[in-house]
């Protein structure tokens, strides 16, 4: 956990909302010096800070919010320190609870040098990266649909499906396998809706790779030399990882990925470990899938995890491979170096 210990005259702690936002400044001395309940609009905030400009650095909690008002202080050279929810939910939870109250701790924890700092993503590829999280929405909503109709062949009890819903060329004949009519238009609808997804999912994911050729190309291409990797989790590795130095280690970028687990631990004693929602979801996924299509005609790939079952159980032997992806991910791009399967598979 990195905190923000810069030392500043003013500091501002914000509690956004969609509509309004309570705006605490303080000096060095912890006095409050603003206190106000404002619309959440440029022009009200810049007003209320004016005064302390000179030498002032604002705090927000990492919410769906924050885009705005992190740009506004980057055009106006601004310092701005983006809270980490998660941590500050455990840190500055109280009895009582309020606007006023949020932003004044938001403001003092700024003050103390004990906010826990989330990564201010960079707003030229934000945007991009927002649509690749969407596409990836989609894709889930598709698979719905695929695995709905076949729910609905077991629920009627029929034989199994002579076609596969995932491909275009089988879905014409699968509304002809419902012989009740209402269950029949139950699937066309499902069909319907699944080859409307294809359609736009295809769009989009070309303007995908398009902005990640434009963005970081030799990344994108670095990242598709690891077997199984194609664009798309290339993309999703892209863009949710954007600049590998920001991670000071190899273990800061596991743990990230959420592909570690942390020891909890006191007196002496173990606990178990804790953690496991703390870091980047879509990066464990991706590394995830990566570890599985890794493993397809590859027999490199096959002899690794093989070797990692009998030391350590089929059910930790795939985790395991999808850190030392990981791990290899974050040396790859260190070094601006093309996947060698021979360091991943060394004993």
């Amino acid at each position: 956990m990195n905190f923000y210990t810069r030392q500043h005259r003013y500091y501002c702690g914000i509690d956004l909302h969609a509509k309004t936002m309570y705006v605490c400044v303080q000096n060095q001395a912890g006095e409050v010096l603003a206190s106000k309940n404002l619309p959440a609009a440029p022009a009200e905030f810049l007003e209320v800070i004016a005064p302390y400009r000179e030498d002032i650095v604002v705090a927000v909690e990492c919410l769906f919010l924050w885009y705005w008002l992190a740009d506004l202080c980057a055009n106006e050279n601004i310092p701005l320190a983006l809270g980490h929810a998660l941590y500050m939910r455990a840190i500055h939870g109280a009895k009582a609870k309020n606007d006023r109250i949020d932003a004044h701790k938001i403001t003092s924890l700024l003050r103390g040098g004990l906010l826990p700092l989330s990564y201010v993503y960079p707003a030229g590829m934000r945007a991009t990266r927002d649509l690749l999280r969407r596409r990836n929405h989609f894709t889930r909503k598709r698979a719905e649909l695929i695995a709905h109709i076949h729910n609905t062949v077991s629920q009627y009890n029929l034989p199994p499906l002579e076609g596969n819903p995932r491909f275009k060329k089988h879905r014409a004949a699968i509304p002809a396998h419902f012989p009740d009519p209402q269950v029949r238009a139950i699937i066309e609808l499902d069909l319907a809706l699944i080859n409307h997804y294809d359609e736009l999912l295809t769009k989009l994911e070309l303007q995908l790779v398009q902005s990640a050729k434009i963005h970081d190309p030799h990344m994108f291409h670095l990242l598709k030399t690891i077997p199984g990797v194609g664009p798309i989790l290339s993309l999703v590795l892209l863009y949710e990882i954007h600049d590998i130095s920001r991670f000071p280690s190899v273990q800061d970028f596991l743990s990230y990925c959420r592909l570690v687990k942390c020891a909890k631990e006191s007196g002496g004693k173990r606990f178990g470990v804790s953690g496991g929602k703390i870091g980047n979801a879509h990066l464990k996924w991706a590394f995830s899938e990566a570890a599985t299509l890794f493993l397809r005609g590859n027999p490199a790939g096959m002899s690794l995890i093989e070797r990692l079952r009998r030391k350590h159980g089929k059910a930790k032997a795939k985790g395991i491979l999808a850190a030392k992806i990981g791990r290899a991910v974050y040396f790859m791009l260190r070094r601006k170096e093309a996947f060698d399967i021979n360091k991943l598979t060394v004993a």
